[in-house]
């Protein structure tokens, strides 16, 4: 945005958050131009111009926010909510340009309610110094995304994101009871106190999974848990994936209350694990815990154990298990993350149990069957447990694709198109963690089909000048 107009909309922008607080800065434009998805950053990596935002705003309060949506009605421009920028769907890219509403000021502890065991907290706040202070007073929140060193509260909650111990404690979503939220118009409203009520429907869940585009949330109250007594790991190999999945099953199905557990197909044992792990192995890897009160964990254990041993996995014991678990972050961070110049993906996806195997290998024979061509590597592991069935993480990677900047976004785009629509042909979700962004935006309607007008109207209804994070989220 260029010229007399541009320049009274920085004034009055300003005006809100004050000087220091507002950047139109070249460089600070291109920082915020991309996030973790592998898209933006390939484009920018072969000399080519993003789609840079216009402003830089730091609000510090709901109030603020409020204002800045206000005007950005006014002059129906674009409104981008920014966390920590770890976002690996292309949620936070200013597409259109606009105002990227960064959160980060909003990093306040509110109220930490030992008795209740809650913790109030601005949306954006960073979810590693919220743990520390936390664990401070023997209390976790029991989320810990492999993002918490960058990301925001904020940013757990809008994409709906899930945590490593999210098995036994929940999602993110499962965990939040109440937000406050800035609507498009600049309305400052709460949810109400307690999430589970017979007082009306949960509207407050509208806002989980919408990434911005109806709202910004400004700030949250999440329950917390004590610290546990002991946390109990160990791994175990499987001969195969199917009876690793059936014995998955049966632990959940049982209640049994696992923390985590962590399985790898064939492939990533052969190969991630082993350049991370440095265990050489072949088979199913698996790694289980149980953590609370320590004789409860050992009896669950036991449990566990005696349903794994059935279906005549080898016990590895205690110290890969720990290994896993103290070096658990490590496969998502430098050195040992995917970088460029190669293409890769998460296909990250969720069914029930009925179906999950089937759709694991329709979508592995699916993307390297279509990319022989490419040498292409397909690798998963099965990481967020329900009673009712389990999420997959699969990832796509291409070690020699195209130089073109053009080329390599359309060989991305089919890959994509090809992983989704394996999933979606048999049962499974676009995604389960990781939102949906601009990446997975054009599935949306093939997704809930005959519900999407809904969804629709709701986002036509509360905001009708569509400045709210647009091309996100099939909107």
């Amino acid at each position: 945005m260029v010229g007399l107009q541009a320049e009274m909309i920085r004034s009055e922008l300003e005006e809100v958050v004050g000087t220091p607080n507002l950047s139109t800065d070249d460089t600070a434009r291109l920082v915020y131009a991309t996030d973790w998805f592998w898209l933006p950053q390939m484009w920018l990596d072969r000399g080519e111009k993003p789609r840079k935002p216009d402003y830089i705003v730091r609000p510090g309060n709901a109030e603020e926010v409020s204002a800045i949506l206000q005007i950005a009605n006014t002059y129906r421009i674009p409104v981008i909510p920014w966390g920590g920028g770890s976002g690996s769907q292309g949620g936070a890219l200013s597409i259109y340009g606009g105002i990227i509403l960064d959160t980060k000021r909003m990093n306040r502890i509110i109220e930490i309610d030992e008795k209740s065991l809650t913790v109030t907290a601005q949306a954006g706040i960073n979810g590693a110094q919220l743990e520390w202070a936390l664990n401070d007073k023997g209390l976790m929140l029991p989320h810990y995304p492999a993002s918490a060193n960058c990301a925001t509260l904020g940013g757990y909650l809008s994409p709906r994101g899930t945590g490593t111990i999210s098995t036994k404690y929940g999602k993110a979503e499962d965990l939040v009871l109440s937000m406050q939220v800035v609507l498009p118009d600049g309305h400052i409203m709460r949810t109400p106190v307690v999430p589970q009520h017979a007082a009306g429907p949960d509207f407050y869940r509208l806002f989980l999974g919408a990434e911005g585009t109806l709202g910004v949330i400004t700030e949250a109250t999440m329950q917390l848990d004590y610290l546990p007594e002991a946390r109990l790991l160990r791994a175990v190999l499987f001969e195969n994936l199917a009876d690793a999945i059936e014995a998955g099953r049966q632990i959940m199905t049982r209640r049994l209350d696992p923390f985590v557990i962590r399985l790898y197909d064939p492939r990533s044992t052969a190969s991630r694990v082993k350049k991370i792990l440095g265990y050489e192995l072949e088979g199913a890897y698996m790694v289980i815990g149980f953590d609370g009160d320590k004789d409860l964990a050992a009896l669950q254990e036991q449990k566990a154990m005696e349903i794994i041993l059935r279906f005549g996995a080898k016990d590895l014991g205690r110290e890969p298990g720990e290994s896993w678990w103290n070096h658990r972050y490590d496969f998502y961070y430098p050195p040992q993350s995917l970088k460029l110049p190669w293409m890769y993906g998460t296909t990250e996806t969720v069914t029930t149990y009925d179906k999950i195997e089937k759709l694991y290998y329709a979508e592995k024979r699916a993307v390297e069957e279509g990319f022989k061509d490419r040498d292409i590597d397909f690798i998963g592991h099965f990481s967020h447990w329900f009673h009712w069935g389990v999420m997959v993480y699969t990832r796509f990677i291409i070690k020699n694709p195209p130089e073109d900047a053009q080329e390599a976004v359309r060989l991305h785009n089919r890959v994509w198109n090809t992983a989704m629509t394996a999933v979606l042909e048999n049962g499974g979700m676009v995604n389960e963690h990781h939102g949906v962004g601009l990446k997975l935006s054009r599935y949306m309607r093939r997704q809930y089909g005959d519900a999407w007008p809904l969804l629709e109207r709701i986002k036509k209804a509360l905001d009708p000048n569509r400045i709210m994070n647009p091309g996100k989220v099939g909107f």
